[in-house]
């Protein structure tokens, strides 16, 4: 019997190897539309999950090796905070400021320079410092001045001292040529020195940067 010759209205008379062949196409269709209807989006958000427990790992061991860390890190941030305050420590307090001003204006005085402007002006607080302005204007030679930065240095107390707006110049201009040993100097300007802030100083600039971000 041909292909051509079979009828589905009389399968029963088909050869059994059409009727096996047939069997196993009705199968395959079956398999076909059973996937297509039911286990296609069902691979689709396999592969979704799959690829979002990929995702969930990395982020699971970038986060474990973080928290390993945080111990070492914590200590580490402990203990320069603990050196922070003792540098902090190191200068001056509020009451030893005023002291100190008038420590550097001696210091200046027995040097040999000559103060002409010794001006302390008002503080500015900072997150946990506090720096103070002084207008100054000095005259003296080169090695007075050297003298007068090594007296400084070895106050009591550790002085920082920043410069703005300086210049150091010839006192008396008609002499010419550039800056010598064996002519008067002139230094003008603005130097900073700076102070900690205790506690209650802190804790005030603390409220008071909260209340500036809180705006």
């Amino acid at each position: 019997m041909a292909l051509k010759d079979l009828s589905f209205n009389n399968t029963g008379v088909w050869p059994r190897e059409y009727k096996l062949g047939f069997c196993v196409l009705i199968g395959v269709v079956i398999v076909g539309l059973a996937w297509w209807l039911f286990v296609r989006d069902k691979t689709a958000e396999l592969e979704g999950l799959e690829r979002q427990e990929s995702e969930l790992r990395a982020e699971f061991e970038t986060k474990q090796g973080r928290a390993a860390n945080l111990e070492p890190l914590k200590l580490q941030l402990a203990q320069m905070e603990q050196q922070l305050q003792q540098m902090l420590r190191q200068l001056p307090s509020k009451t030893e400021m005023p002291d100190l001003i008038v420590d550097i204006s001696q210091t200046a005085l027995a040097t040999g320079l000559s103060n002409e402007l010794f001006q302390p002006g008002p503080e500015t607080p900072k997150e946990f410092y506090a720096e103070k302005p002084i207008a100054l204007r000095m005259v003296g030679t080169y090695h007075q001045f050297g003298a007068f930065v090594s007296g400084v240095a070895s106050l009591p107390r550790v002085v920082i001292l920043t410069m703005h707006d300086i210049s150091l110049q010839p006192k008396n201009k008609s002499t010419g040529g550039g800056i010598r040993a064996d002519i008067p100097l002139e230094l003008a300007g603005t130097v900073k020195t700076y102070r900690y802030l205790d506690e209650e100083e802190a804790a005030e600039q603390e409220k008071a940067a909260g209340a500036k971000g809180g705006r």
